[in-house]
Protein backbone atom coordinates (compact mmCIF):
# COMPACT_ATOMS: atom_id res chain seq x y z
CA UNK A 1 0.00 0.00 0.00
CA UNK A 2 1.36 3.40 -1.01
CA UNK A 3 1.85 6.18 1.51
CA UNK A 4 -1.42 8.06 2.00
CA UNK A 5 -1.93 11.77 2.61
CA UNK A 6 -5.11 13.72 3.29
CA UNK A 7 -6.16 16.73 1.20
CA UNK A 8 -8.63 19.30 2.56
CA UNK A 9 -9.91 20.17 -0.91
CA UNK A 10 -11.45 18.54 -4.00
CA UNK A 11 -9.26 16.14 -5.97
CA UNK A 12 -9.28 15.19 -9.64
CA UNK A 13 -6.80 13.93 -12.24
CA UNK A 14 -4.25 16.61 -13.14
CA UNK A 15 -2.04 19.08 -11.31
CA UNK A 16 -2.58 19.50 -7.58
CA UNK A 17 -0.86 21.55 -4.87
CA UNK A 18 -0.79 20.08 -1.37
CA UNK A 19 -0.22 22.56 1.44
CA UNK A 20 -0.47 22.79 5.21
CA UNK A 21 0.47 20.13 7.74
CA UNK A 22 0.24 17.24 5.27
CA UNK A 23 2.65 18.95 2.86
CA UNK A 24 5.07 19.59 5.72
CA UNK A 25 4.84 15.95 6.77
CA UNK A 26 5.38 14.74 3.21
CA UNK A 27 8.31 17.02 2.41
CA UNK A 28 10.07 17.68 5.72
CA UNK A 29 9.27 14.71 7.94
CA UNK A 30 9.07 11.93 5.36
CA UNK A 31 11.47 13.62 2.92
CA UNK A 32 9.64 12.61 -0.23
CA UNK A 33 11.18 13.83 -3.48
CA UNK A 34 10.07 14.42 -7.08
CA UNK A 35 9.31 11.10 -8.74
CA UNK A 36 8.00 9.45 -5.57
CA UNK A 37 4.49 7.99 -5.71
CA UNK A 38 1.82 8.57 -3.05
CA UNK A 39 -1.95 8.28 -2.68
CA UNK A 40 -4.16 11.25 -1.84
CA UNK A 41 -7.66 11.11 -0.38
CA UNK A 42 -10.11 13.71 0.92
CA UNK A 43 -12.98 11.72 2.40
CA UNK A 44 -15.13 11.73 -0.75
CA UNK A 45 -14.95 7.93 -1.06
CA UNK A 46 -12.20 7.81 -3.66
CA UNK A 47 -8.44 7.70 -3.56
CA UNK A 48 -6.07 9.36 -5.99
CA UNK A 49 -2.70 7.86 -6.97
CA UNK A 50 -0.23 10.68 -7.64
CA UNK A 51 3.40 11.46 -8.35
CA UNK A 52 5.36 14.25 -6.69
CA UNK A 53 6.67 16.73 -9.26
CA UNK A 54 8.01 19.49 -7.00
CA UNK A 55 8.77 20.03 -3.32
CA UNK A 56 8.83 23.43 -1.60
CA UNK A 57 9.06 24.58 2.00
CA UNK A 58 5.30 24.86 2.48
CA UNK A 59 3.81 23.17 -0.57
CA UNK A 60 4.19 20.01 -2.63
CA UNK A 61 3.23 19.89 -6.30
CA UNK A 62 1.78 16.61 -7.54
CA UNK A 63 0.34 15.09 -10.66
CA UNK A 64 -2.82 13.12 -9.86
CA UNK A 65 -3.24 10.18 -12.25
CA UNK A 66 -6.81 9.02 -11.67
CA UNK A 67 -9.61 8.47 -9.20
CA UNK A 68 -9.99 4.95 -7.83
CA UNK A 69 -12.89 3.63 -5.73
CA UNK A 70 -11.81 0.50 -3.85
CA UNK A 71 -14.53 -1.17 -1.79
CA UNK A 72 -13.42 -0.89 1.83
CA UNK A 73 -16.50 0.54 3.54
CA UNK A 74 -19.16 -1.38 5.43
CA UNK A 75 -22.20 -1.11 3.11
CA UNK A 76 -24.51 0.26 5.81
CA UNK A 77 -24.24 2.89 8.57
CA UNK A 78 -22.86 1.94 11.99
CA UNK A 79 -23.66 4.70 14.49
CA UNK A 80 -21.99 4.64 17.91
CA UNK A 81 -23.13 6.91 20.72
CA UNK A 82 -20.86 6.46 23.70
CA UNK A 83 -19.84 7.94 27.00
CA UNK A 84 -16.16 8.89 26.91
CA UNK A 85 -13.40 6.85 28.54
CA UNK A 86 -10.43 8.58 30.09
CA UNK A 87 -7.40 10.05 28.29
CA UNK A 88 -5.57 7.78 25.87
CA UNK A 89 -8.33 5.17 26.06
CA UNK A 90 -10.50 7.59 24.06
CA UNK A 91 -7.76 7.89 21.43
CA UNK A 92 -7.79 4.10 21.20
CA UNK A 93 -11.60 4.11 20.88
CA UNK A 94 -11.61 6.54 17.95
CA UNK A 95 -8.80 4.73 16.16
CA UNK A 96 -10.40 1.31 16.45
CA UNK A 97 -13.89 2.51 15.50
CA UNK A 98 -12.41 3.89 12.29
CA UNK A 99 -10.57 0.62 11.63
CA UNK A 100 -13.63 -1.62 12.07
CA UNK A 101 -15.82 0.59 9.86
CA UNK A 102 -18.03 2.73 12.12
CA UNK A 103 -19.56 5.59 10.16
CA UNK A 104 -20.60 8.02 12.89
CA UNK A 105 -19.58 8.67 16.48
CA UNK A 106 -21.58 10.69 19.00
CA UNK A 107 -19.97 11.56 22.38
CA UNK A 108 -22.66 11.15 25.04
CA UNK A 109 -23.32 12.91 28.31
CA UNK A 110 -24.92 10.47 30.75
CA UNK A 111 -25.92 10.49 34.40
CA UNK A 112 -22.75 8.69 35.47
CA UNK A 113 -20.32 10.17 32.93
CA UNK A 114 -16.85 10.60 34.39
CA UNK A 115 -15.40 12.39 31.36
CA UNK A 116 -17.52 15.27 30.06
CA UNK A 117 -17.10 15.75 26.30
CA UNK A 118 -16.25 19.29 25.20
CA UNK A 119 -17.21 20.72 21.83
CA UNK A 120 -13.89 22.57 21.52
CA UNK A 121 -12.11 19.20 21.22
CA UNK A 122 -13.97 18.28 18.02
CA UNK A 123 -11.22 19.49 15.69
CA UNK A 124 -8.65 17.33 17.48
CA UNK A 125 -10.94 14.31 17.36
CA UNK A 126 -11.50 14.78 13.64
CA UNK A 127 -7.76 14.99 13.04
CA UNK A 128 -7.42 11.68 14.88
CA UNK A 129 -10.02 10.19 12.51
CA UNK A 130 -7.98 11.37 9.52
CA UNK A 131 -4.81 9.79 10.90
CA UNK A 132 -6.60 6.50 11.56
CA UNK A 133 -8.11 6.58 8.06
CA UNK A 134 -4.67 7.10 6.53
CA UNK A 135 -3.40 4.02 8.36
CA UNK A 136 -6.29 1.66 7.62
CA UNK A 137 -6.94 2.86 4.04
CA UNK A 138 -10.47 4.13 4.54
CA UNK A 139 -11.52 6.78 2.05
CA UNK A 140 -14.70 7.90 3.84
CA UNK A 141 -14.14 9.66 7.16
CA UNK A 142 -16.08 8.56 10.22
CA UNK A 143 -18.26 11.53 11.18
CA UNK A 144 -18.07 12.90 14.73
CA UNK A 145 -20.99 14.89 16.15
CA UNK A 146 -20.81 17.41 18.94
CA UNK A 147 -21.53 16.25 22.50
CA UNK A 148 -25.13 15.11 23.01
CA UNK A 149 -27.23 14.29 26.05
CA UNK A 150 -28.23 10.63 26.18
CA UNK A 151 -31.92 11.58 26.25
CA UNK A 152 -31.50 13.47 22.97
CA UNK A 153 -29.52 10.65 21.36
CA UNK A 154 -32.13 8.03 22.28
CA UNK A 155 -34.94 9.94 20.58
CA UNK A 156 -32.97 11.10 17.52
CA UNK A 157 -33.57 9.68 14.05
CA UNK A 158 -31.67 6.36 14.03
CA UNK A 159 -31.76 3.08 12.09
CA UNK A 160 -34.47 0.60 13.03
CA UNK A 161 -31.84 -1.68 14.59
CA UNK A 162 -30.94 0.06 17.87
CA UNK A 163 -29.10 -1.54 20.78
CA UNK A 164 -28.08 -0.30 24.21
CA UNK A 165 -25.03 -1.87 25.87
CA UNK A 166 -25.14 -2.17 29.63
CA UNK A 167 -23.01 -3.84 32.29
CA UNK A 168 -23.86 -7.21 33.79
CA UNK A 169 -24.38 -9.29 30.66
CA UNK A 170 -28.10 -8.56 30.41
CA UNK A 171 -29.97 -8.64 27.15
CA UNK A 172 -29.86 -10.61 23.92
CA UNK A 173 -27.29 -11.17 21.21
CA UNK A 174 -28.98 -11.97 17.89
CA UNK A 175 -27.11 -12.70 14.68
CA UNK A 176 -25.33 -9.64 13.28
CA UNK A 177 -27.82 -7.63 11.22
CA UNK A 178 -26.98 -6.85 7.62
CA UNK A 179 -28.42 -3.37 7.81
CA UNK A 180 -27.96 0.04 9.38
CA UNK A 181 -27.49 -0.11 13.14
CA UNK A 182 -26.98 2.17 16.14
CA UNK A 183 -25.43 1.52 19.55
CA UNK A 184 -25.58 3.37 22.86
CA UNK A 185 -22.62 2.60 25.12
CA UNK A 186 -22.69 3.53 28.78
CA UNK A 187 -20.04 5.07 31.08
CA UNK A 188 -17.94 3.38 33.72
CA UNK A 189 -20.50 1.82 36.06
CA UNK A 190 -23.04 1.54 33.26
CA UNK A 191 -26.22 3.43 32.51
CA UNK A 192 -28.53 4.31 35.39
CA UNK A 193 -31.71 2.24 35.63
CA UNK A 194 -33.77 5.21 34.51
CA UNK A 195 -31.62 5.61 31.42
CA UNK A 196 -32.08 1.95 30.50
CA UNK A 197 -35.82 2.36 30.98
CA UNK A 198 -35.82 5.43 28.75
CA UNK A 199 -33.88 3.56 26.06
CA UNK A 200 -36.26 0.61 26.09
CA UNK A 201 -39.21 2.98 26.03
CA UNK A 202 -37.74 4.65 22.94
CA UNK A 203 -37.50 1.31 21.11
CA UNK A 204 -33.92 0.32 21.93
CA UNK A 205 -33.04 -3.29 22.83
CA UNK A 206 -30.44 -4.42 25.33
CA UNK A 207 -27.45 -6.17 23.75
CA UNK A 208 -25.18 -8.56 25.63
CA UNK A 209 -21.63 -9.72 24.91
CA UNK A 210 -21.41 -12.03 27.88
CA UNK A 211 -21.31 -11.84 31.69
CA UNK A 212 -18.02 -9.95 31.93
CA UNK A 213 -17.94 -6.19 32.44
CA UNK A 214 -16.30 -4.52 29.45
CA UNK A 215 -14.61 -1.15 29.45
CA UNK A 216 -16.30 1.61 27.45
CA UNK A 217 -13.87 1.41 24.55
CA UNK A 218 -13.93 -2.39 24.51
CA UNK A 219 -17.73 -2.53 24.39
CA UNK A 220 -17.97 0.05 21.60
CA UNK A 221 -15.35 -1.64 19.43
CA UNK A 222 -16.70 -5.16 20.03
CA UNK A 223 -20.23 -4.03 19.14
CA UNK A 224 -19.08 -2.27 15.97
CA UNK A 225 -17.01 -5.29 14.93
CA UNK A 226 -20.01 -7.55 15.53
CA UNK A 227 -22.15 -5.30 13.31
CA UNK A 228 -19.52 -5.10 10.56
CA UNK A 229 -19.24 -8.89 10.54
CA UNK A 230 -22.72 -8.98 9.01
CA UNK A 231 -21.65 -7.26 5.80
Amino acid sequence: MADRFFAHSPLAPGAFILSGAEAHHMATVRRFEPGDRVVLFNGDGGEYPAEIVGVGKKQVALCVFEREEPRREVPFPIVVGSALPKADRFDFLLEKLVEVGATRFVPLVTERSVVRPKAEKLDGWRRAVIEASKQCSRNVLMAIDGPMALSEFLTADHPAQRFVLHTGGRGERPDPPREAIAFAVGPEGGFADGEIGAAIGAGWRELSFGPRVLRIETAAVVASSWAAAGQ
